[in-house]
């Protein structure tokens, strides 16, 4: 008998040769409904395998991420096999999962219609109803090659060959479609029930420019209709507050042919970003920050020095001056390190914090590029701690408490991931093993709860990274702390310590917005361009009734503007109940409409954008309601 020891810790006894899914529906029938994979000694198996020897076994369902992963990648077969059947003589690609659902790359000479992608939406409907088993065979890579090749698909050749020469290769067979594929999948079709095809985009091979335009399909896929039918609700809502169409709408910035990748600020979408970065100025300063700037463009010998130039360089613009080689910085990081090297420093002066508004430029390629979420230039907010060893548990958490109680003034619940030593690394193992634990005892400090995000730090150190989750659930990578002991000695930094003999600082790299531009984008999706009254472009609009009420609503306008409050007089010849509409429309938080009872008491009648009228009050008491309002920076 084979011995099975379950999540649980429970042990259970089956005969050599039972499958997966066989174990899951021993235990529960529910359980073998549910199961869409299991993990087999911590290794993703399909449920179809059997068992030989003693085991340790856990079965993943819809609710665990890899199981949404494992469900949406055998959608996309499905895909796959829908347009083959329909569309004979396309050519595959690729067919991940990502973020809430999934796409498959095709090679096709015609476009791909909205009458086809239904089409294609049926079949899939049809081939889930025909409940195909998935089948892995294993195969040489020979065998594999000769395959593919014989088939004319040169794509999954181009795949076979990048992998191993001894590799074993795998595929996946459903009914008369077979693809390359490592796994695992789904039992059957069946198993897929309720999913939609959303949308067709252009997608270069492999992501290159230099390769051929495939057309790339988005599906999105959920074990019940009902939720199916609420994402694609909150599908429809992102669409709704769609920064690009509400920037446009409100007036807030706008991107040109002339500048791919590059945002206009309009004056309104100025406002915004100053109030955001006076935010920042303030909340730095109360911090011990002391604020820096450094230029944009830096010798290129720099970037070589930093490592930039070894680990991302292709991401780089340059040009040359008086015949030398410069670049146009992608990060602030080696300006503040000139910073501190251009005078000595002692130990009594750590930690010596460096913030900077930095504006920085990255070649991203033109297919990735949306709004302000993905932009050619942005500015950073970074900061630069540099510190004593003895001192980095305590900076740590100091960021840790800055950019939590960022967050909070703008209602964002977020979580955290500790991201560890890449591929591409500088320094020593030992020293990253350092690194990453010091990270860790800050969180844990904090008692704060993370996730291990494997081989996703910078080249130059581990990072915190914070994920902020907007009010469609969906979340963005933002803040990041970043620890290095790599820079300081790459640029012999140093500082005196009190033996009088020069040691190294260690360096914190650290964001709170990210990127403003971005922080722009994510907040107006947000609020759906509804801003808290702090923020908001224009606060007040005042609406006189008639024309014989335009000396009081003038006095209010004065009255508003010594408090500093943005105010806006709509004195058109138009009736009040369609000023009110389209100050609504605007988003302005509040209107005070004047009339003949308003002028007389000096008074004005309130109303709010989304709370509607809120009646009489007097001027003044308004006012000193709404600076506290502003002031205390209410997320409403």
């Amino acid at each position: 008998m084979v011995n099975v020891t379950l999540k649980d810790g429970s042990v259970r006894s089956y005969a050599p040769g039972t499958s997966l899914l066989e174990v899951a529906n021993n235990i529960s029938p529910r359980l073998a409904k549910d199961a869409l994979v299991a993990k087999v000694d911590g290794k993703s198996t399909d449920l179809n395998e059997k068992i030989e020897q003693d085991c340790e076994v856990e079965f993943l369902t819809f609710d665990s991420e890899e199981g949404k992963k494992v469900f949406r990648h055998s959608a996309s077969h499905v895909l796959a096999q829908a347009v083959q059947r329909l569309y004979p003589g396309t050519k595959l690609a690729i067919g991940p999962a990502i973020a809430n659902g999934f796409y498959y790359d095709f090679d096709k000479e015609q476009s791909f219609t909205p009458e086809q992608l239904a089409d294609i939406e049926a079949e899939m409907d049809k081939i889930i109803k025909e409940d195909w088993a998935f089948d892995r065979v294993e195969l040489s890579r020979e065998d594999a090659l000769r395959k593919f090749a014989e088939r004319g698909e040169q794509y999954k050749v181009e795949l076979v060959e990048d992998l191993p020469e001894d590799a074993v290769i795998s595929c996946y067979r459903q009914g008369e479609f077979e693809d390359l594929c490592a796994g695992p999948h789904v039992p059957s079709t069946g198993r897929l029930k309720a999913l939609k095809l959303l949308s067709v985009a252009g997608a270069y091979w492999r992501g290159s420019e230099h390769n051929k335009m495939l057309q790339r399909i988005y599906g999105t896929a959920f074990p019940k209709k009902s939720q199916l039918e609420e994402h694609l609700h909150r599908l429809e809502e992102a669409k709704r507050r769609d920064h690009r169409k509400l920037g446009a709408e409100l007036d807030l910035f706008s991107i040109h042919e002339e500048g791919p990748g590059f945002p206009f600020f309009h004056p309104k979408g100025m406002i915004l970003r100053n109030e955001l970065e006076k935010f920042w100025h303030e909340e730095h300063k109360k911090r011990g920050y002391d604020e820096i700037r450094s230029p944009m463009i830096l010798n290129q010998s720099l970037w070589e020095q930093s490592g930039h130039w070894d680990h991302y360089r292709e991401n780089m613009y340059f040009t040359r001056i008086d015949e030398n080689d410069y670049a146009i910085k992608p990060m602030n990081c080696p300006g503040s390190m000139l910073i501190y090297k251009s005078r000595p420093h002692s130990y009594r002066e750590l930690p010596i914090r460096m913030a900077e508004l930095g504006l920085v430029h990255r070649h991203e390629l033109s297919g990735v590029l949306h709004g302000l979420m993905r932009v050619r230039c942005f500015t950073q907010d970074d900061a630069h701690i540099f510190m004593l060893p003895s001192q980095i548990k305590d900076e740590i958490i100091g960021v840790i408490d800055l950019i939590n109680d960022f967050y909070q003034v703008f209602g964002f619940k977020y979580y955290v991931e500790l991201s560890t030593r890449p591929e591409k690394a500088m320094g020593s193992e030992a020293m990253w093993e350092l690194a990453t634990s010091t990270l860790q005892d800050a969180l844990e400090a904090r008692e704060l709860p993370y996730k291990i995000n494997e081989g996703d730090g910078a080249f130059y150190g581990p990072k915190i990274d914070f994920h902020l989750e907007d009010c469609l659930g969906r979340t963005w990578q933002c803040g990041t702390i970043q620890l290095d002991f790599q820079m300081p000695e790459k640029f012999d930094l140093t500082y005196i310590g009190e033996d009088g003999l020069k040691h190294r600082p260690v360096m914190i790299h650290r964001v709170v917005f990210g990127s403003i531009e971005r922080f722009i984008g994510i907040i107006i999706e947000h609020f759906a361009g509804a801003f808290p009254v702090w923020l908001a472009p224009v606060q007040v609009k005042v609406l006189p009734i008639t024309d014989r009420h335009l000396e009081y609503a003038h006095k209010v306008v004065a009255t508003l503007a010594q408090k500093d409050i943005r105010v806006e007089l709509d004195a058109r010849n138009e009736k009040v109940n369609y000023k009110i509409r389209e100050a609504q429309a605007q988003k302005t938080p509040y209107m005070l409409v004047v009339g003949d009872r308003e002028t007389e008491t000096g008074a004005v009648a309130v109303r709010h954008r989304s709370q509607g009228d809120l009646g009489a009050v007097q001027l003044e008491q308004f006012v000193e309601a709404l600076v506290q309002e502003i002031n205390s920076k209410e997320c409403k």
